[in-house]
């Protein structure tokens, strides 16, 4: 009976070692779903890119740069430029209104309060978070987001809508140093 065993052990081993052949994956319409997210998400950054070129040249007033992260600023009130940018760590209060393009307001300071927070270790929104990183204390700068660093394809669920450019006025009111 031992023998039996373990002859018919080698067997099916030598019967399991066969070439198989590689799973293929079953979903193949996936990849197709994320080009076309992705196509779809590079005409939503177009599009807006194309917006906030027709605000810019209707706003003489200010002068817009853009930002390595997609966004443009355009200073309204200067502080002094002996003041440190917020970086890391460090302690900001400030108050903001967000406005849609069309220079609608959508919340005003009152509204929204003042906001406090640590840079770049508390949750924010991304356009929030960045922005501030641009004013020193006492200076107010004028933001034009895309979607993508607001509320994206969700929208707040009352005033914001889906996929929606912002335009944001930021005041830097003050800035601890960690």
């Amino acid at each position: 009976m031992g023998k039996a065993f373990w002859i018919s052990l080698l067997i099916m081993g030598v019967l399991s070692c066969q070439n198989l052949e590689p799973r293929r994956p079953i979903n193949k319409k996936t990849q197709v779903f994320l080009k076309e997210s992705a196509k779809r998400n590079k005409n939503i950054i177009a599009i807006e890119q194309a917006l906030f070129q027709q605000l810019m040249e209707l706003e003489q007033k200010l002068t817009f740069k853009i930002t390595p992260q997609g966004f443009w600023y355009a200073p309204q009130k200067e502080g002094n430029k002996s003041n440190a940018l917020p970086e890391k760590g460090d302690r900001v209060t400030f108050k903001y209104r967000i406005e849609d393009l069309n220079g609608n307001l959508l919340y005003d300071e009152k509204e929204l309060g003042e906001v406090s927070f640590f840079v770049d270790q508390e949750d924010l929104i991304p356009a929030l978070r960045e922005g501030v990183k641009y004013l020193r204390s006492g200076e107010i700068g004028v933001f034009l987001f895309p979607s993508y660093l607001c509320y994206g394809y969700q929208g707040d669920g009352e005033k914001i809508g889906i996929n929606q450019p912002l335009r944001f006025t930021i005041e830097l009111l003050k800035l601890e140093k960690k």
